[in-house]
């Protein structure tokens, strides 16, 4: 298949098919896997964030909106989780914490349903799901 096909038409080999081709799905569930990790060290989110912030202006536009996803997902889940910090306090922060966790689960897991279906997220820039 040509190059330039290649990068308009996505691949048919799974969602972790080319990783560190931002044309090809890989890199999108790396992100997405890396997120999910990075409830255990914060470390893999950052990883994940710079990934998405180097593939993005490479990537077809169906694998653009997840990258803009994933980079939207990572800030306001920060936002999120700063202004929780003085919440702990009063015991609100934990149930913030957990909504924040639960949230960021289900972002990932159906973004990387959607790379599995080689499909564009709809509105990459939403707080919803």
């Amino acid at each position: 298949m040509p190059e330039d096909e290649a990068r308009t038409h996505p691949p048919e080999r799974g969602p972790f098919a080319g990783i560190g081709d931002p044309a090809l799905p890989g890199t999108a569930s790396l992100v997405y896997v890396l997120y999910l990790l990075g409830f255990m060290n914060g470390v893999t989110a950052v990883i994940g964030v710079i990934l998405a912030y180097v593939s993005k202006d490479q990537a077809p536009d169906w694998l653009k909106s997840h990258y803009v996803f994933q980079i939207h997902t990572f800030w306001k889940g920060l936002l999120v989780a700063v202004l929780a910090i003085p919440l702990v306090l009063i015991l609100i922060g934990w149930l913030v914490y957990l909504g924040l966790f639960i949230w960021l689960v289900v972002r990932s897991l159906k973004g990387l349903q959607l790379v599995t279906r080689a499909q564009p997220v709809a509105d990459p820039r939403t707080w919803a799901f």
